[in-house]
């Protein structure tokens, strides 16, 4: 089975994304907030996957926390490597004591141990994203797809890489459904590739990364503020 693909066993259903106290903007009504996000889109996901979350990025000027702030603390974690059984690193424990996790759960149904060995791209841009104080416009959560979804409904999405952004890869095309994995960019090179910090690689570790642009469905540009 590849790496990046949640067993659907393993999978409390209709799993989506994003984060408790995050909610999507006006005109964008969609009911409770995100859930689960992995590291690959599972086709098994039920409609629900399309919830996004229930509190707005917030305005521009609010943002307290700049991307080289969010990239130092990516880059602190580089090496942090899965156990054999795909799991066991401080995203996933921190994630499964998450409120994130208990609202994901009453939503989709299924145990918090579905989330020990799960895919954990995501739940590694959530921790980041938390221990930099930046929850509210980085957002967080488990599942890949429906974070996409979130900024996307936010107007916070775009096809230009910037330092903080979050990326999204499809690796099989320049799907939003399709999407496998996600990280952040550290810098565009300029060269039709990225430079990007990631967790649960094809290493099983954080790693930094040089991607081709080629392999990338769109950016979130979290609401950082200026340099």
């Amino acid at each position: 089975m590849p790496k990046n693909v949640i067993p659907h066993a393993l999978k409390p259903a209709g799993l989506s994304l994003f984060a408790a106290g995050i909610s999507v903007a006006a005109g964008a009504a969609f009911a409770g907030s995100p859930a689960f996000a992995a590291d690959h889109h599972s086709t098994a996901q039920s409609s629900r996957s399309n919830v996004v979350s229930s509190q707005a990025i917030p305005q521009k000027g609010a943002a307290q926390v700049s991307a080289d702030a969010i990239l130092k603390i990516a880059e602190s974690q580089i090496g942090v490597t899965e156990n054999a059984a795909g799991g066991g690193t401080p995203f996933h424990s921190w994630y499964m004591s998450s409120p994130r996790a208990a609202e994901t759960l009453s939503r989709d149904g299924g145990s918090v141990q579905a989330y020990a060995n799960a895919p954990w791209c995501a739940m590694f841009v959530s921790w980041v994203g938390e221990k930099a104080g930046a929850r509210p416009t980085v957002g967080w959560d488990a599942y890949t797809v429906t974070w996409a979804k979130w900024f996307q409904a936010n107007n916070r999405w775009d096809t230009v890489a910037k330092p903080g952004s979050v990326v999204f890869f499809d690796w099989n095309g320049k799907s939003t459904t399709g999407i496998d994995h996600m990280g952040l960019v550290k810098k565009d090179n300029g060269d039709g590739t990225i430079t990007t910090i990631e967790g649960n690689t094809g290493n099983g570790k954080v790693e930094q990364r040089i991607r081709p642009k080629s392999q990338v469905v769109g950016y979130g540009h979290p609401e950082y503020k200026s340099a």
